[in-house]
């Protein structure tokens, strides 16, 4: 049996860990219950995928966006693992077939959306694999205080009738005191490990930039960028419309949002993943757990919603510890407006 920083070394091509990996998956190889807050960028795939390569068995692995189990499943096949992921329009023989996979197929990570597990015939399969380790990626959506709770996630509790002895460990990037105690509630953790990684990016300079000439300074900013571009932006309408702005003005972008098909969502996230276009305008749909490293700046078009989403959005600079930039242009104006739409949603006490 390879021992995790042999694994590191044979897949991953690391010689050391990361801050708190290597206690949290000695605490995974315990066979102990995890929660583990580690920033955008921090390794948190890491945590559950070395500990389930050490170990005989397959990993279960819910994920919350078809885009970010993708984009592992297919990293994991890049290193000769084998994984296999239930996404899609899947048939109910295409499905038993994957999972048929897991069973006899030497396969060591499995891939779902929460809302499979609403599929009792899906939740009964599982129950007769070999599972090492269930990990809950992007945990806080569980939190019905936020606005991506998944009603789906409460169904991952009952696991635990099937796998009272496996570990769950549960990751995220962000959560505050009161989504953290969802998250162990909810998931039914029992008396998990606590890890909380410090969140400073040191290597991302954060920028607000006020002016009433937002199209001019975004151009000239984006035409002095080498790196990749994530521009955030409010509405699936102006998705379309920076894009075409950008694109007349020669700076090589394309968009996505919740509203496309999978199809179109697939060509586009492969258009900028594979360099292609340097600039991506996305609504916070976009970028949950994507492993791109040369992401040089985040830009914010319009106010995030708030500091937890802005955190988590920003983040998504600088994953290869290059210097990096989150930059916020905005004015007066907007200011307002996004105060207006805050308002407007109070509501006022009956007199």
């Amino acid at each position: 049996m390879q021992t995790p920083l042999e694994v590191l070394q044979a897949y991953y091509k690391h010689n050391t860990f990361r801050p708190q990996q290597e206690e949290i998956i000695s605490n995974v190889l315990l066979a102990k219950d995890t929660l583990a807050l580690l920033p955008t960028g921090g390794g948190k795939s890491v945590c559950y995928q070395v500990p389930a390569l050490v170990k005989p068995g397959v990993c279960l692995v819910i994920s919350p966006l078809t885009a970010l189990i993708k984009d592992q499943v297919n990293q994991l096949k890049n290193k000769n693992i084998k994984a296999v992921a239930l996404i899609g329009s899947l048939t109910t023989e295409e499905t038993s077939n994957l999972l048929d996979n897991c069973l006899y197929g030497d396969y060591k990570f499995l891939y779902i959306a929460p809302e499979r597990l609403q599929q009792d015939w899906v939740l009964e399969r599982i129950g007769k694999l070999n599972l090492n380790l269930i990990a809950i990626d992007e945990a806080h959506c569980i939190s019905q205080w936020g606005q991506d709770f998944r009603p789906s996630y409460l169904k991952i509790k009952e696991l635990k009738k099937h796998f009272a002895n496996t570990p769950f460990i549960a990751l995220t990037a962000t959560a505050t005191l009161r989504v953290k105690e969802e998250i162990k509630t909810l998931l039914a953790l029992d008396n998990p490990t606590e890890f909380n990684a410090s969140f400073e990016r040191k290597n991302i300079s954060y920028r607000i930039t006020y002016t009433s000439q937002k199209v001019t300074y975004l151009l000239e900013v984006l035409k002095k960028t080498k790196e990749a571009v994530i521009i955030y932006v409010s509405t699936r309408k102006k998705t379309k419309e920076l894009e075409i702005l950008l694109n007349s003005n020669t700076i090589n972008s394309t968009s996505y949002h919740g509203g496309m098909t999978l199809k179109e969502k697939d060509k586009n996230m492969d258009l900028w993943i594979n360099n292609k276009v340097k600039v991506i305008v996305a609504t916070n749909a976009f970028g949950m757990g994507i492993d791109k490293s040369n992401v040089g700046l985040v830009l914010h078009w319009d106010l995030p919603l708030n500091l937890e989403n802005y955190y988590q959005e920003s983040g998504r600079a600088g994953r290869d510890n290059q210097e990096a930039t989150a930059l916020v242009i905005t004015n007066d104006y907007e200011i307002k407006l996004q105060q207006q739409r805050f308002l407007n949603t109070i509501l006022l006490p009956e007199e």
